[in-house]
């Protein structure tokens, strides 16, 4: 129970009112036209006992009208804000809600029926859980759906990740993830200078609090991707993977185990920024640096297919740019699925 009070050092309460079991932050720039659904899986939860807050933080479009013919509904509100990011508004709604639990739930993608009865049991039953994720439907503009979690997570027995598998990428984090307002306030929530892994950065500083994540095997959310969207942009992802490393590795003490996994994790982050860069600088028609570089990343261009490539452009280096710029729509199309996974996971598939 909460207690409101006319003075503050009354010893009777003026008025009490029950606390929601979790509060539903749903940050919609940008997505008017998908928040309705978002909101229509909310309502169908089996369990009833939520508060949802929908954040518009400055969206060009009309988020308000969209959201408007669910407030009749006592427990979704509305809040507008001046535009500061993704995380600022994730903030910004934590902050106007009360509930213990938090879960996150993106304005264009979905909950099943029973995502927040799941995950809310798992923490109540499991007090040394830092964040309880579970799979996920992947559709939209891919090339096929797909389940997100398609191999077993984390080192030990499916269920269960440590620090080190989270930073290692051996236990995948679904953005749909629930988790204690105490965990998050202790951390002082998502990190409101970062624009790209925040989501990432969120999950290793919960973490760093001790403990372990919670995966629950079962298909409870569906995860949208659009055309356009921060999927697309591998280069800006690793980036915020590298920044989100970097200060896991300065939170923990020298003598630490995971060190040794955010040194790797940074340096394969980096060898590929590495290749992006030197394609981009082909493409970009500066055609000897790029491709002296791409020579010297060893093996990342290893193999007869790349070995081909090279002397086909040591004889006509003019070939150059048209084959890498047909090869990175390529990839582009058939490993949709890899960029889903970064911008799901905040690291590189």
């Amino acid at each position: 129970m909460v207690v409101i009070s006319s003075n503050p050092g009354a010893a009777v309460p003026a008025v009490t009112r029950d606390l929601p079991r979790v509060a539903v932050i749903v940050p919609a720039y940008g997505v008017a036209h998908l928040i309705g659904e978002a909101l229509d899986s909310v309502l169908a939860q089996t369990m009833t006992d939520w508060e949802c807050l929908v954040i518009d933080d400055g969206a060009p479009d009309d988020v308000a009208g969209a959201v408007s013919p669910f407030l009749s509904d006592s427990r979704i509100r509305l809040v507008q804000t001046a535009n500061h990011g993704v995380s600022a508004a994730r903030n910004r709604a934590v902050r106007e809600t009360s509930a213990p639990l938090i879960a996150l739930l993106d304005g264009d993608d979905l909950f099943r029926p029973d995502y927040l009865a799941t995950m809310c049991a798992v923490l109540d039953a499991e007090r040394e859980v830092r964040l309880v994720t579970c799979n996920a439907r992947v559709f939209g503009a891919i090339r096929r759906e797909r389940n997100c979690i398609i191999s077993k997570q984390g080192s030990s027995d499916g269920l269960r990740g440590t620090l080190a598998d989270v930073l290692g990428g051996s236990f995948n984090v679904y953005i749909g993830t629930t988790f204690r307002r105490s965990d998050f306030d202790a951390i002082g929530g998502f990190d409101e200078s970062m624009a790209q892994s925040e989501d990432f950065d969120l999950w290793v500083r919960l973490m760093l609090l001790g403990g372990h994540a919670r995966y629950v095997d079962e298909v409870l959310g569906d995860y949208r991707v659009r055309a356009g969207s921060a999927s697309a942009n591998g280069a800006r992802l690793r980036l915020g993977n590298i920044r989100a490393y970097e200060k896991a590795r300065a939170a923990l003490t020298a003598n630490r185990p995971e060190i040794a996994v955010i040194d790797r994790m940074i340096a394969e982050n980096r060898e590929v920024l590495a290749f992006d860069y030197a394609i981009d600088k082909v493409i970009d028609g500066d055609t000897g640096r790029g491709l002296s570089e791409l020579r010297a990343l060893g093996d990342q261009v290893s193999g007869p297919i790349w070995a081909i490539a090279f002397q086909v452009w040591k004889l006509y280096p003019a070939l150059a740019k048209p084959m890498l710029s047909w090869r990175r729509k390529a990839h582009s199309r058939g490993s949709q699925e890899r960029s889903v996974l970064q911008s799901l996971f905040g690291r590189p598939a």
